[in-house]
């Protein structure tokens, strides 16, 4: 028993250590959710420049907590850590398909292959929120072009089929992104028809107002 206070102060040590790391993890992780959201919003107002420097800062910070977190798997692996580098995948992936550029990888961004599937189902929800802010100025081919890859996603998605103990709940977004789905595929045709009812429209007014003149060039003759 001569030797537990030795023990037990080096218990101590590693254990200050590690909570040190945890809050550590905890502030930078607060730092990565804000620098994503911020990227989006920029993404949505195509303020392109800003949203790359929010991507640039929130890829630093997945960088730094893998670094810091290194001796502390548990740490890097817990819920709060990888839901903030799910949000860094999120926006990178929505920003690039916003873009029109080429999807990058789990290899580019340098995340799990778990944390990116989970990021790419969540970025569905953003792509149904620029279809209709684009919807509101009536149909177009773009609506079209991020509700295809929409498709793309789920078509994706719904071939992961494997445990939510290995996925992180993979299968409930899936779900998710089926429903975000069929509601803009909703949204955008019924825009659709709505356009070519107005053409409808605006072509028989126009009918209408030309007529009155062509029987009266009729009762002439």
């Amino acid at each position: 028993m001569n030797t537990l206070p030795e023990i037990a102060e080096r218990i101590h040590q590693a254990l200050e250590a590690r909570t040190r790391a945890r809050d550590q993890a905890l502030n930078q992780t607060r730092a990565l959710t804000r620098h994503a959201a911020h990227a989006i919003r920029a993404a949505h107002r195509e303020e392109w420049d800003i949203a790359g420097e929010q991507l640039d800062q929130a890829r630093h910070l997945v960088r730094q907590l893998q670094q810091d977190l290194a001796p502390y798997p548990e740490l890097y692996y817990a819920g709060y850590t990888q839901d903030a580098i799910k949000e860094f995948a999120e926006a990178s992936i929505t920003c690039a398909i916003i873009q029109n550029h080429p999807l990058p990888s789990p290899e580019e961004l340098g995340v799990e292959e778990v944390t990116y599937l989970n990021g790419l189902a969540e970025s569905a929800g953003e792509l149904r929120r620029r279809c209709l802010d684009i919807l509101r100025q009536g149909y177009s081919q773009e609506a079209e072009r991020l509700l295809s890859c929409m498709d793309d996603i789920y078509d994706v998605l719904v071939t992961m089929d494997y445990p939510d103990a290995v996925t992180n709940g993979l299968r409930r977004q899936t779900d998710v992104t089926r429903s975000l789905l069929e509601r803009t595929r909703g949204d955008i045709t019924l825009s659709q028809r709505e356009q070519h009812l107005e053409q409808v429209i605006r072509e028989a007014i126009q009918r209408l107002e030309v007529s009155p003149h062509d029987s009266q060039d009729d009762s002439r003759l």
